[in-house]
């Protein structure tokens, strides 16, 4: 198998020649058919999830078709497509696994971060967190629901019953989530980069009611804030922005620190609250709820020997909608 391999936090990805893995009990390998470059890709390659397995593959919105099944693995088998999400596996016993959280499990593993991941041509994956995807259908636009999709549905419902939402930072998570706010009538104002025209203009593409500069008040009061910039600043402008009993909602995997702000920011009830991993639940209920709805994805393919450059125009902003690799 060939796959991009980080050896250290701040080098590029180096492409290997490996033998196929055998995937053990319990485990899927499949032949992967496209992976999807998230930010959080770009925090494991920088440095800034500082407890990887080194070397390791990154990447964890895998789809691919199953090659090879290990012992005491039922209902998948040769030649399904599935997806693989960033939570890879959790250890079934800890509190918050025994309490329906196991998102926030005490010893879990991350695909791409603690488990080999997806830039590559094969990989190997818990069945346990493998879900069935269309068998139809391109897998590049397929690849973001895995984790831009599936961190924006979580994020979306922990912002609670809102009508109004505001959006900052408009990437692959926020061009899919804004869409699905839109399907269920919600009114979407998005927050771009100070200065990109063309992500104001992407947003209003599909179909925002407004599109500013993050540090531009919103046109209305906001019910709620989602905020996918890895950017703590934007956090006391989307308090500023809400309404009383509001809810802002972080939801990135990392961010800069959030500077000092005054209590009346928070005060009157708004809710500040964070989004850590999803659990198998959240993937169920939106894999099924995408095919209902009429979602536009917008892609960037990369070879995956271009793996660099789609993580470079993914950290300096040069594309709209997702970066997927194609092996």
């Amino acid at each position: 198998m060939k796959a991009m391999v980080l050896q250290r936090p701040n080098t590029p990805l180096v492409l290997e020649e490996r033998p196929l893995p055998i995937p053990r009990a319990g485990e899927l390998r499949l032949k992967v058919e496209a992976c999807g470059v998230c930010r959080t890709d770009l925090h494991v390659v920088d440095g800034e999830l500082t407890q990887p397995k080194l070397p390791i593959i990154p990447g964890h919105e895998i789809v691919g078709r199953v090659d090879a099944i290990g012992a005491a693995v039922t209902g998948f088998s040769p030649g399904q497509r599935v997806g693989v999400p960033w939570l890879g596996h959790t250890c079934g016993h800890c509190p918050y696994c025994m309490s329906a959280r196991e998102n926030l499990c005490d010893d879990p593993l991350f695909t791409g971060y603690t488990r080999d991941g997806g830039y590559a041509t094969h990989a190997v994956a818990d069945a346990s967190y493998c879900f069935p995807l269309p068998e139809s259908g391109d897998p590049a636009t397929l690849a973001p629901l895995l984790c831009a999709g599936l961190i924006g549905w979580r994020t979306l419902k922990m912002a609670g019953p809102a009508v109004v939402i505001g959006i900052y930072g408009f990437g692959a998570a926020a061009h899919i989530i804004a869409q699905v706010a839109i399907a269920q009538g919600k009114r979407v104002h998005a927050f771009v980069r100070p200065g990109d025209q063309a992500a104001a203009d992407f947003a209003l593409s599909l179909g925002a009611a407004s599109a500013q500069d993050s540090d531009a008040p919103p046109p209305e009061p906001l019910d709620a804030a989602l905020i996918f910039a890895p950017v703590g600043a934007l956090v006391p402008r989307a308090l500023a922005a809400t309404k009383k009993g509001g809810a802002v909602v972080c939801g990135g995997i990392h961010m800069s620190d959030i500077p000092s702000f005054p209590y009346a920011l928070l005060w009157e009830e708004r809710r500040l609250l964070s989004v850590a991993n999803l659990t198998r639940e959240d993937a169920r209920e939106f894999l099924a709820l995408a095919p209902t709805l009429p979602l536009k994805m917008h892609t960037a393919r990369y070879p995956l020997a271009k793996a660099n450059e789609a993580l470079a125009d993914l950290r300096e902003g040069r594309l709209q909608g997702a970066a997927v690799l194609i092996p």
